[in-house]
């Protein structure tokens, strides 16, 4: 019998030492960016938080973090790591749930926790407190990706925007235009738009506006293509996405780039930045979030949120607004 049936052991002693809950503890990082964040949402300590990091770290001899005055960045080896860290939790999770239906947490995808349709989840909880949510942001994937996460059951729903046809979705698959969120433009305080109380989608002709991270081929790029087309505006998409916080140190010192944002998305900053949100009317663009989930899933919670939202107040914009031609008229899920 040969002797060498492995030319490297190293391998499987590491998939031999990993541990779901250093995995959990590295993806709360990835998601919330502070160690002390992390532990919040785990439900245990910082200095637990930093243990099983550090022991991840050890078992794959990768460092997975850099420290920085933004809280925790993934280091290239964490990027690399990170995908298939989800999906081996995404993988637990349907092990476990498979001889617990119906027990389980309602697990929904908002793509980035500052948005409307995580607003509206957050709204949905107070009203139902004892309703167990796993909230995930799939932010390395596009609508597409999210709906054949619901079509194989990852995820029990999704909040996206669906540039096809509703009848075109796969079978099974359910989707609704249920939270239109109102554009602003976001400027700092020396822009030539700082002080007006409102503007028209005119008044943005030939102006610099800056929207970091809008990845070819997704949904919001779709949205903001055509909205560049439309009005013909310039979106510039240049340079890395450092995210939303780099966004406002360069607007708050720029007196000539501007971005467009989310009225329901939250955003904080220092008051020493003034910067101002300033509606656009006449029309007001606006982004079409869509509830997406398969029609076979019994998940008691699900039927509870979809209706929820059949009766929340205020999901669509009143009055003279424009989507995109392939959005589809708002309806209840």
């Amino acid at each position: 019998m040969s002797n060498n049936r492995h030319a490297d052991d190293s391998q499987p002693e590491v998939v031999e030492g990993l541990d779901l809950g250093s995995v959990r503890a590295f993806l709360a990082v990835t998601d919330d960016r502070y160690f002390g964040e992390a532990a919040a949402r785990l439900g245990i300590s910082q200095q637990a938080v930093s243990k099983r990091v550090a022991a991840l770290e050890h078992v794959l001899r990768v460092r997975l973090f850099t420290r920085t005055p933004r809280g925790a960045a993934l280091t290239i080896d964490g990027q690399a790591f990170l995908p298939h860290a989800r999906a081996m939790i995404q993988l637990a999770e349907r092990a476990v749930s498979s001889v617990r239906p119906g027990r389980r947490a309602l697990r929904v995808d908002v793509l980035n926790r500052r948005i409307g349709p995580a607003g509206l989840l957050r709204d949905f909880h107070q009203v139902h407190p004892e309703t167990e949510l796993d909230v995930v942001t799939l932010v390395e994937s596009d609508a597409a990706a999210a709906i054949a996460a619901v079509e194989a059951g990852t995820i029990d729903a999704t909040f996206r925007a669906v540039t096809v046809p509703v009848r075109e979705l796969p079978a099974g698959i359910r989707a609704a235009r249920v939270l239109d969120d109102p554009h602003q433009l976001l400027t700092g305080p020396g822009h030539p738009l700082a002080a007006a109380s409102h503007i028209t989608m005119a008044d943005l002709t030939g102006q610099r506006i800056w929207i970091p991270g809008i990845a070819p081929g997704t949904e919001w790029a779709a949205y903001y293509d055509d909205l560049g087309a439309e009005f013909g505006l310039t979106i510039e998409r240049i340079g890395p996405n450092f995210g939303t916080d780099h966004l406002l140190d360069v607007l708050a010192e720029s007196p000539t780039l501007a971005s467009l944002v989310g009225k329901l998305t939250r955003m904080l900053w220092p008051a020493n930045y003034d910067l101002r949100r300033i509606p656009i009317l006449n029309p007001t663009p606006v982004y079409p979030h869509y509830l997406i989930w398969h029609r076979d899933n019994p998940h008691p919670a699900l039927a509870m949120l979809r209706s929820y939202i059949r009766s929340a107040p205020h999901r669509h914009q009143p009055g003279d607004v424009w989507v995109p031609k392939w959005a589809a008229r708002p309806s209840a899920p």
